[in-house]
């Protein structure tokens, strides 16, 4: 029995040594800038869309000095909007530069509360009304090229005018028009689904007597650093994919980029056919979306004068010959990051997907790798086919605690087999117990001797004492991916349990110190030192269900294992206790359905646990006084 003991100590630091080993040594590598990768046709870099570019020009191309910020504020507060309103989305869009800057989320709340907003997204510049959120937004225009007038061109600050359309809704798209007043004529079809993928159609006409050259672009710009949950599990920031290669930026290392000639402090990289860039968050992102198989130039850049963060997509040179018309359309993504909606967006199933009746539908975008936008993490091999398999679960319960409970049980499925040789294994070793006090009387103070004898009897007998180490290795990267799904996927947010449980990615909200809401005092707040000893009723199960595992074997008889092996339980209990509701159901489902398997396994060989005695002699010897 101290060997195995043994073993599960160990196994319990290798959990440990795995846990700090992956938190500090399996970070992202920060993305790798090719300096020499070549560009469509060197044009200028749109300007920070808030520090306002010299406005479009009149009929006799005479630039006007570039306003203020407040002025900005002024004329953005002032200029009219196009509404947007579908069953998921609801806001407008500012016919001053034509963007996207006003987004609520019908099917989201801030809080539990009965009274809540619905989740902002994207919010206008100098709205302080809207909850003191930052500006955020998308924005659209052309860059020139081969010496074309900027000045000519439409920028974030020209005044569009609304030519078809009143209200933004699927099946009603708007269009807006331009006219520079020098013979070139722009329009911007903006259409939208049911969902959060809005198609932005940018289109020129030339009616001057010469060829132009010009550049489509988008960009998602954001005002300051938002407020992020900054934990080291969770990616919040750029995220881009460009041709299969995902790379995730944080806001921290956006502000410490390198300059680049002409951008700034920026990383850009040319991508050949398919690729997305933008911002997200933990459970919303906004996100440009060229076509695909169009190659663009995607750029991350920080303003630091301006305190602006940046995600562009430029879109290679178009010449437009005279009386000729030139469009092009990107995608614009701007909402929750459902699993099921950017899945149907990324509209590739693979091998799995098609096996289950998926195919390829070309009436829907196609924005490849888009499901990458999740945060999996390093372990998405783990990650993704268990969030699937709890997504699947979910719908056909329709709890989602108990879809963690099923799952739980068809993962102890999917490992009894080994589990159960580990069973076998322990009730082997204790069989052998006699005989390994003998040898080690025998053997007295030659350690070597007893260590060389205690192999011989394991391999006589065909026992391997390091079996009963692998449920706990096991469970390592089981337990991270599923901590990773609860954290950052949005079904789990909100998703209520039964009675108190209500948001399963929450901690428990239950507290002893006022008897579980027995008491009228409510629980201390989260930076009171009492809220240590909050512990909720899940917690305090797991604690409980942790002891009576460790109760299916004798207590160990040296002092430092005894001491170790009796704080565990309680030890774990404060540990998990702040974590998500539903991780802490999960582990306590998972130790009750490993007690009933090695109480019934070892029964079966013979060898049942003595579960009340192991508690008394456990207590007696706890009680012995010290030499």
């Amino acid at each position: 029995m101290e060997d195995q003991n043994k073993n599960l100590i160990l196994a319990t630091v290798l959990s440990l040594a795995v846990i700090v080993g992956w938190t500090y040594f399996f970070a992202p590598e920060p993305p790798v800038v090719d300096p020499n990768a070549p560009v469509s046709e060197q044009v200028a870099s749109p300007a920070a869309p808030n520090i306002a570019p010299t406005p479009s020009a009149t009929a006799s191309a005479t630039a006007v000095a570039s306003a203020s910020e407040a002025a900005t504020e002024s004329e953005l507060a002032t200029a009219p909007r196009v509404a947007i309103n579908t069953d998921s989305l609801e806001g407008s869009i500012s016919l001053l530069g034509g963007r996207v800057d006003d987004l609520l989320l019908k099917d989201y709340k801030e809080t539990l509360a009965n009274d809540s907003p619905d989740v902002r997204l994207l919010a206008p510049v100098g709205a302080t009304e809207l909850n003191a959120a930052k500006p955020y937004y998308a924005v659209y225009g052309w860059l020139p090229a081969g010496g074309l007038d900027p000045a000519l061109l439409p920028g974030a600050r020209t005044l569009w005018t609304l030519e078809s359309g009143d209200t933004l809704a699927p099946g009603k798209p708007v269009t807006l028009v331009w006219d520079n007043g020098a013979g070139l004529v722009f329009h911007r079809t903006i259409s939208i689904d049911d969902k959060y993928l809005f198609t932005v159609e940018q289109a020129v006409q030339n009616n001057t007597g010469a060829a132009v050259r010009l550049a489509p672009y988008g960009i998602v710009a954001r005002h300051g650093q938002p407020d992020t949950q900054n934990f080291y599990v969770l990616h919040e920031g750029a995220v881009r994919m460009s041709d299969g290669k995902l790379e995730e930026t944080k806001y921290k290392d956006i502000a410490k980029l390198d300059p680049v000639e002409g951008e700034g402090q920026a990383e850009v990289i040319n991508v050949a056919a398919n690729g997305w860039t933008g911002f997200t968050d933990k459970y919303w992102m906004t996100t440009l979306a060229p076509k695909s198989g169009q190659p663009f130039t995607s750029v991350i850049k920080y303003s630091a004068s301006a305190n602006i963060y940046q995600t562009e997509a430029r879109l290679p040179v178009m010449e437009v010959a005279p009386g000729a018309n030139a469009s092009v359309a990107t995608m614009l993504f701007s909402g929750a990051k459902e699993w099921e909606t950017i899945k149907n967006y990324e509209n590739n199933p693979g091998w799995f997907s098609r096996m289950l009746g998926d195919k390829y539908d070309p009436n829907q975008p196609q924005i490849l790798g888009f499901v990458d936008s999740i945060d999996w993490g390093w372990f998405y091999f783990f990650t993704k086919p268990m969030f699937w398999l709890l997504h699947a679960l979910h719908g056909l319960i329709g709890n989602m605690g108990l879809a963690i409970i099923a799952l739980t049980f068809i993962i102890k499925m999917l490992v009894f087999p080994l589990a159960r040789k580990s069973y076998i294994s322990m009730a082997k070793m204790k069989e052998l117990q006699p005989e390994m006090e003998k040898l080690k009387e025998k053997a007295g103070d030659d350690r070597a001797k007893q260590q060389k004898e205690m192999m011989e009897l394991y391999k006589r007998e065909k026992v391997n004492p390091a079996s009963g180490c692998l449920p706990m290795f096991i469970q390592i990267p089981i337990f991270f991916s599923l901590y990773k799904v609860i954290f950052v996927t949005i079904e789990l947010r909100h998703a209520p349990f039964f009675g108190w449980l209500r948001d399963l990615s929450a901690p428990d909200p239950s507290s002893i110190l006022n008897l579980f809401g027995l008491l009228p005092y409510a629980t201390p707040d989260a930076s009171s030192f009492l809220h240590t000893f909050s512990l909720g009723v899940l917690p305090i199960l797991l604690g409980v269900s942790m002891w009576f595992q460790q109760k299916l074997n004798p207590a160990p008889t040296d002092p430092a294992q005894k001491m170790i092996f009796a704080w565990m339980p309680w030890v774990f209990m404060f540990m998990l206790g702040k974590f998500a509701s539903g991780l802490v159901l999960y582990w306590i489902c998972n130790n009750t359905i490993t007690f009933i398997q090695q109480y019934t396994i070892m029964s079966l060989h013979g060898k049942r646990p003595d579960i009340f005695g192991n508690i008394i002699g456990g207590r007696k010897a706890a009680a012995v006084p010290k030499k």
